[in-house]
């Protein structure tokens, strides 16, 4: 009888929860929710790069080399994780990851970990924009704001600052647009921008939009450059404006999956809603918690629920595995070991950096022919450089450090001295890597 009991009990309990589970799914109110629940439980695609990428396949004479290096990086600074990946004149010759996706788990890094890539999204960003530059469904120089722009909505009817209407679309890819950091970072400080606009809740493009209506810019577009995480939200409406899809859909398809990268996505703000193949982030024990960016007023860590992910998304919600964004590296690099995804001379706009035209999409474009784009955020440090002479590397670390921004020059010093030390790299591809068993 007792056991009888306990199976009546088990059943019930079974049929409890397929309820719940199948009401969230089919009838939750918030469309985002039931994106998320999907996504952290969607499998990584067998057609991705990372798919069957193991720490193994990286094994060469110098490889015992760069892991004591990158192993002695994470315990120098604390950090919980890293993923590497290192091209050489086209080929990935090297992808491997260090220290714990997840610490709790006790789950190693593996290649084919997604990591939040921070402001590495712009670059994303900026070469979807190229792309519909290729296509001509829009110019660098195509006006933004207004109602004979590209973005219409109505409240851009009247603004408190007619040279809103003057930005155009080069204008925000080179952080020219006219914003400043003066007031602190609008991207990263959605309440205050809901409290300019007098809403509550979380902050949405629409908060966005009747914020810059009411606001006066801080200098006339395109005389001067100023850091700008919202002129990269704004080019992500620009696209859905312009393609009529929403803008990690025409990414994923029509940029990015048409070159063999499939399994890069925008990224979530809890971690309750991690893809299965993401690590986890981490920062310093003495980090305090902050607000939820939703508005609730619950106090959150702040890689979990201190900004909005998705919201963030053109500007800094990608995520992805350092041998994609490799991938997307060397189809842009203007290198001619493999072909670009778009002609030379686009190549060349992204990359010239005078009389504030740009760069466009990357941070730093050097003499030398060196372009590095970074990215930073709580539990998050990301870096990409792309080198004139064949070598260039991409490399994501899962936790903060108490260097902040500045961590990514002592990642380059490790990288160079990798570079100096290792003269003979594997022939094989890793970009062709395809599992015995899919």
């Amino acid at each position: 009888m007792l056991n009888f009991i306990k199976s009546h009990i088990c059943t019930v309990k079974i049929l409890k929860y397929t309820f719940v589970f199948l009401l969230v799914v089919f009838q939750c109110q918030n469309p985002a929710g039931t994106s998320a629940i999907y996504n952290s439980l969607k499998t990584p695609d067998p057609k991705s790069i990372n798919f069957g990428l193991t720490n193994d396949l990286s094994q060469f004479a110098g490889s015992k080399f760069i892991e004591k290096e990158a192993n002695e990086f994470l315990q120098q600074w604390n950090l919980a994780g890293m993923t590497m990946s290192i091209v050489k004149d086209g080929k990935l010759v090297f992808a491997h990851g260090f220290g714990f996706a997840d610490i709790d788990a006790k789950l190693q890094v593996s290649p084919g970990n997604l990591f939040r890539i921070a402001s590495v999204s712009k670059l994303i960003t900026a070469v979807s924009i190229m792309k519909l530059v290729e296509k001509k469904t829009i110019s660098l120089e195509s006006k933004v704001f207004g109602p004979k722009a590209i973005l219409k909505d109505p409240v851009f009817n009247s603004v408190a600052d007619k040279r809103l209407y003057n930005i155009t679309i080069r204008h925000l890819l080179a952080h020219a647009g006219g914003w400043s950091l003066s007031y602190g970072d609008p991207a990263f400080n959605s309440l205050v921008v809901l409290e300019k606009t007098g809403e509550s809740g979380a902050a949405t493009m629409d908060s966005y939009c009747r914020f810059v209506a009411s606001r006066r810019l801080h200098f006339e577009p395109g005389t001067r450059s100023s850091y700008s995480n919202m002129g990269y939200m704004f080019l992500g409406k620009v696209i859905e404006a312009v393609t009529g899809k929403k803008y990690e859909e025409f990414v994923q398809n029509e940029v990015l999956k048409p070159f063999g990268i499939t399994d890069m996505h925008i990224g979530r703000s809890y971690l309750s809603d991690r893809r299965q193949n993401e690590v986890k982030y981490y920062e310093s024990e003495e980090s305090p918690m902050v607000p939820a960016y939703d508005g609730s007023g619950r106090m959150v860590p702040k890689p979990y629920g201190g900004n909005p992910i998705e919201l963030l998304g053109p500007a800094g919600g990608w995520i992805a595995s350092s041998a994609e964004l490799a991938k997307l590296m060397v189809l842009i690099d203007g290198l001619r070991s493999v072909p670009d995804m778009f002609s030379q001379s686009l190549i060349d706009q992204m990359v010239v950096n005078d009389k504030l035209r740009g760069p466009l999409g990357w941070k730093v474009v050097k003499e030398n022919g060196d372009w590095i784009r970074t990215g930073s955020m709580a539990g998050t440090s990301a870096i990409m450089k792309r080198q004139s002479n064949g070598f260039s590397w991409v490399v994501i670390i899962n936790s903060s450090s108490w260097k902040g921004p500045r961590l990514p020059a002592y990642v380059n010093y490790m990288m160079g001295k990798i570079e100096k030390s290792i003269s003979g790299w594997p022939k094989n591809d890793l970009f062709n890597y395809k599992p015995n068993k899919l």
